[in-house]
Parts: structure tokens; C-alpha cells; sequence
């Protein structure tokens, strides 16, 4: 092993004319065409790293500008960001900060110059520098690997992915100036300086921030249609806000973020995000500003009648973005029941890619959060929704728009202000009519389910087999069951413990665990043909006992792309 070092002369500068490397890109073998390019410059004491990630004629999205220098002469590493609101900042690492690489003793021709590798394991990735003294300088287009006594014309990292010299050109002194920056703004270490530059890609709107869900049974709202001001429904167990959200193109993806912890709940508890389809004659709205019953009525065989679950020529019910389980009184109850060896989080947190639902995610719209609970203390929530670009063109080629329709939905969003459970499926099918428009690719459903009835015959302890029909023939059938459900223990301090030494919170569960989502299954429905069509869900329900009972809670959403 050797020491990474500099060989300078006694005026701390390197004696050799000023250099340009520019390199090229080969994975797997085959040179990357376009796309970025790297090059650095030296002029002896400072070695200054160029990267190219704009092409041209592409107008590209507001970007921080980067820039990086190897200061040879104080053996430090700096890197810049001026961001696109006009700050500065940096990280510097000195060279005995950097990794340590071994010589190995091969040589080999590099652009005409002799190179000798070394090599190192950085975060488990094989990492291999080819490097050459006969150019005089020191320099490298990666420095996080360290910077040998030479110059590196090569770098290949786990034997595939090369990054080569493709030429090596001598400049006269008066046709390079490499000034260190001025100024270094704010300075951070390198992981938090990574961090704001990925975050200064993204765009986040937080639309909930640390929101009371709780039941209080009489709640009071100020002037309804507001945008950005909060609204409390079924007595505090549904909040409700009206945002804008950025117009951004198809080339996102979206994420969400929710983070949850007990305020005085102790029990695991059904949670749902959710956007209200605009554009039909009734909407969600009317069901939580007038009352369950201005929706759209659905009987089942019994004659039991159900509100706004399914889609009809008038009305779609909300789309759910995503479907989470609060965790037995995590953070109000982590004082008061310990258990050694563990410890407690401080909150649950979920996030889930919801690209699936960008055309819904854009400009004016309603969003809300659910937790069923009679509890006074009830929960706090927060949500976050993070645009994170693809591409860095400001308008790429356009592509096929996304069509998003909502089918069917019986989670009772308003339990507490008198939707019914979903136990339509009593010896019955829940069926709806939906309508294929001309042109759709690649149609899928997008659906979610969890059974619930939590004693040992109820149906949240016990397999059910999911069948999914189109136009009477059967597309699709599943059993949802986590067994996963232990992972996530230590989220949940009030879930009871057994005599068996599991607790409530460790119990397979179909299709959820308290603490965690419920991952939304993709259903491919290519070669539907346009027009009207019917689409059914079967499953076998099970029989009550006393006064427990059983229900399902099952949202399916058609996408597909125009």
C-alpha cells in the first residue's frame, strides 16, 4: 500500500507546461456516444475538472453550476455548486482525507504515455487508476478515489464501467488561466454537499405538516374552497386541503412521503392519501361537505346500500395514492411499555412512487388524509410530494399522455360520518361499468386490497383468494398476505404480547402490517378493446361472529397512455 502524494518543486508548483485530458466513456465495451463529457486542465499547481452536461440546442431545467478543482500546491480537493437561486456552496476534502490506493506493478500504453495501475475498494466497488509520470502533472477526473503522484488516463470501475483518456493535448502557459475560486459560500462536508445538490433537482410540497387526525366528534371549518387552508372532516378522523401543484412535464417521477406517529392512539389503524378526481357532475366533495349520502348510491345483493365506491356515468370516487397502516402508539406510548433489546422509533414513515398519477398530480387539487380512529389524542401527520426529474431537458420530446380513470374504491374514507365498510362481497360481486376511450396503450389496473376483521376467524388473519373479471372472464386472481409483518416491531410499543412470545403487531396479516404500505399490484389489461366494458371483483368474505365482522377495502384505478 502506498500513501497518496504530490511531487512538487520548491516553489510548491509542478515544473511542466499546462495540460488538457479530455476522456471518453466505455461501459461493457462500447464507447458511450453524446451524453456527457469530461475533461480536466492543469497548469502545474492547480488542475481544474470540466464536465459537460448540456447539449446543444436542448434548453435545460434551472441546474446548479458545477465546478471542481485539484489544488495540487495546498493538496486539497474542492468542489462548487452555484445554485439557481443565486447562493454558493462547497465541500473540501484534503488528500489525506481521500482514499488510499495499492500499486500493483502492470503497466500499460495510455494515449501514448506509459501508466501503471493501482488499485482500491471504494463502497464495495472495484476500483482500478492507471496513471502516468511522463507527463509531469499530477491529475485526475476522479478525485473521490484519491489523486496518485501522476497523471490518470484511466479509471475503470468494477472491470466494465471505463472512463479513458481520448486525447492529451500541451498547452502554451498563455492559453490556460486556472484561478482558484474566490469565494467558497457555504461550506458543508461532502455527503451533506451531495445531498443539496441532488435536492436542488427536486421539487417539494409539503401538503400536510404535521396534521391532528383525531375523532372529536363536532369539528367547525372556516369558509369552504379555499386553496392552501385546512378542513377537517367526520369529526377530525379526514383532513382536507386544496394545493397547486407544479405543472411539470411527463418526464417526473413522483413520490410521496408521509410520516405518521400517535398523539394518543395506541391502536394500528387504516390510513389513506388521496386525490379527488375534478371534472365529473359529483364529485368527493359533495359527499364530505354535504353528507355521504349526495354520492352515488351502490346496493349489493342483500339490498345494503353503500356511497360513492364505485364509478358511475356522473362520479369517480378518489384515487388512493397510498394506503398505510399506523403502527401500535408509536412515539406517545414508547415511554411506557420498554422492551430490552429494543428500541422504539420515533415515528412511522412511508414513501411510495405514485408516478402512476401524475396527470392527477398537477396544477389545482384536492388533497386529503385518513386514519379511522375514535380517539381524542388521535395521530399527526405530515405529507410531502417530490417531483424528481428525469431528464435534464426543460422540454423533452414529447410522449404519449397518461389517461388515469378511477373504478372502484370501498375504503370508508367517511366511516366516522357514516360511509359503510365494504362487505359487499357477502356471496356477491362488486361490478362496474367503465369506458375504454379510442387510443389507449398499455392499459393496467392499478389495484390495492386488504382484508380486515381482527379476531382469528376474521378475515385480517386469514388467506383470500382476489379474482378480478372483464366482461364476465377472469383476467387475474391473487392472495394478498404479508408475513413480513415482525420487520417491523419497532414501531409498534403498545401492541400486545402473548404468551408465545410474538407479538400482535408480528401476526401475518392479508395484505398489510401495522407500521407499513400496502404495495398497489399491477394488473395488465392489454388488448381491451374501447367501448364499455364491465370489470367485477369476487372474493369470499367471511361470516360474522357475535358482533365482529369482516370487510374489504379494495381501490382499483385504469391507466393507460393516449
Amino acid at each position: 500500500m502506498f500513501l497518496i502524494s504530490i511531487i512538487v518543486n520548491s516553489s510548491g508548483t509542478f515544473a511542466q507546461k499546462p495540460v488538457r485530458v479530455t476522456y471518453k466513456t466505455i461501459v461493457n465495451g462500447r464507447e458511450m456516444p453524446g451524453g456527457s463529457r469530461m475533461a480536466i486542465e492543469s497548469d502545474g499547481a492547480t488542475v481544474r475538472l470540466i464536465t459537460s452536461l448540456r447539449q446543444a440546442g436542448r434548453e435545460q431545467i434551472p441546474s446548479p453550476v458545477q465546478s471542481s478543482y485539484i489544488d495540487l500546491a495546498g493538496k486539497r480537493y474542492i468542489q462548487l455548486a452555484d445554485m439557481p437561486d443565486g447562493t454558493r456552496m462547497s465541500t473540501v476534502m484534503a488528500f489525506d482525507e481521500l482514499p488510499v490506493a495499492e500499486v500493483t506493478g502492470e503497466t500499460e500504453t495510455i494515449a501514448g504515455y506509459r501508466c501503471v495501475k493501482s488499485k482500491l475498494t471504494y463502497f464495495s466497488n472495484a476500483i482500478e487508476l492507471w496513471y502516468t509520470s511522463e507527463v509531469g502533472v499530477a491529475g485526475t477526473p476522479v478525485p473521490a478515489y484519491g489523486v496518485p503522484d501522476g497523471l490518470v488516463l484511466r479509471v475503470v470501475r468494477n472491470g466494465n464501467n471505463v472512463t479513458e483518456a481520448d486525447s492529451v493535448e500541451m498547452l502554451r502557459k498563455r492559453d490556460i488561466d486556472i484561478k482558484l475560486p474566490d469565494g467558497l459560500g457555504t461550506t458543508f462536508d461532502r455527503m451533506a454537499f451531495e445531498y443539496y445538490l441532488r435536492e436542488s433537482f427536486v421539487t417539494t410540497v409539503t401538503v400536510f405538516d404535521n396534521e391532528l387526525i383525531n375523532w372529536e366528534g363536532e369539528v367547525s371549518n372556516p369558509p369552504f374552497g379555499e386553496r392552501d387552508i385546512l378542513y377537517r372532516f367526520a369529526g377530525g378522523t379526514v383532513i382536507l386541503k386544496k394545493v397547486s401543484l407544479p405543472e411539470v412535464n411527463n418526464e417526473y417521477s413522483l413520490f410521496a412521503e408521509v410520516t405518521q406517529y400517535s398523539s394518543g392512539d395506541a391502536y394500528d389503524r387504516t390510513g389513506t392519501i388521496f386525490v379527488i378526481p375534478g371534472g365529473d357532475p359529483v364529485t368527493f366533495l359533495d359527499g364530505l361537505t354535504k353528507g355521504h349520502t349526495e354520492l352515488p348510491l351502490y346496493t349489493d345483493r342483500h339490498g345494503k346500500e353503500y356511497r360513492g365506491v364505485v364509478a358511475t356515468d356522473v362520479y369517480k370516487p378518489p384515487v388512493e395514492l397510498v394506503r398505510f397502516f399506523t403502527p401500535f402508539g408509536v412515539r406517545n406510548f414508547n415511554e411506557k411499555r420498554t422492551v430490552p433489546g429494543l428500541v422504539w422509533s420515533d415515528s412511522a414513515f412511508y414513501k411510495q412512487d405514485i408516478s402512476h398519477y401524475l396527470p392527477l398530480l398537477r396544477g389545482e387539487v384536492w388533497i386529503g388524509a385518513f386514519i379511522g380512529n375514535y380517539d381524542r389524542g388521535g395521530h399527526r401527520l405530515s405529507l410531502r410530494l417530490k417531483y424528481y426529474p428525469e431528464t435534464r431537458e426543460l422540454k423533452p420530446e414529447p410522449k404519449g399522455e397518461v389517461w388515469v380513470s378511477s373504478v372502484f374504491n370501498t375504503l370508508p374514507i367517511m366511516e366516522m360520518a357514516g360511509q359503510q365498510y365494504g362487505t359487499m362481497f357477502d356471496g356477491d360481486t362488486l361490478t362496474v361499468r367503465v369506458e375504454i376511450p379510442e387510443g389507449i396503450n398499455s392499459l393496467k389496473m392499478i389495484y390495492i386490497t386488504t382484508g380486515h376483521g381482527g379476531w382469528g376467524g376474521g378475515d385480517e388473519f386469514n388467506q383470500k383468494l382476489n379474482e378480478l373479471f372483464v366482461d364476465g372472464t377472469r383476467v387475474w386472481s391473487f392472495v394478498p398476505w404479508r408475513s413480513d409483518c415482525g420487520t417491523y416491531r419497532r414501531f409498534n410499543p403498545a401492541s400486545g404480547n402473548f404468551w408465545n412470545g410474538l407479538s400482535s403487531s408480528d401476526y401475518s396479516r392479508s395484505g398489510w402490517c401495522p407500521g407499513s404500505v400496502s404495495e398497489p399490484l399491477v394488473i395488465p389489461l392489454n388488448g381491451l378493446a374501447p367501448g364499455t366494458h364491465t370489470i367485477s371483483v369476487t372474493l369470499p368474505l367471511g361470516k360474522p361472529e357475535g358482533g365482529s365482522f369482516s370487510h374489504w377495502n379494495i381501490s382499483g384505478v385504469l391507466t393507460g397512455t393516449l
